[in-house]
């Protein structure tokens, strides 16, 4: 399975740990640089290395297809609006 078809398939366990650091919620911007270092640091934990052109495009390519589905809204090139909601009770401790 490719890095991006895996942020797809754990696209909420991937913001709930961006939300560790940065803050994701409803009606909230985000910005590209963000989303690209939560994907670096997401498969860094999963001890996979990404270079910054690799985590950059699998940020553009997510982004694109939450516009596409109306999960984010885009503000400019590179912020977009967050139209979801993510339980943030949990925290997300450690992914394996």
């Amino acid at each position: 399975m490719s890095h991006y078809n895996e942020l797809l398939n754990e696209k909420e366990i991937f913001f709930k740990y961006m939300g560790e650091k940065y803050k994701v919620f409803f009606n909230s911007n985000i910005f590209l640089r963000d989303i690209q270092y939560a994907v670096r640091s997401y498969f860094e934990n999963r001890g996979i290395n990404l270079k910054y052109p690799e985590a950059e495009k699998y940020a553009l390519e997510l982004t694109d297809y939450m516009v596409k589905s109306n999960e984010l809204t885009a503000v400019s090139n590179d912020t977009w609006k967050v139209n979801f909601h993510l339980n943030q009770e949990q925290k997300v401790e450690s992914i394996q």
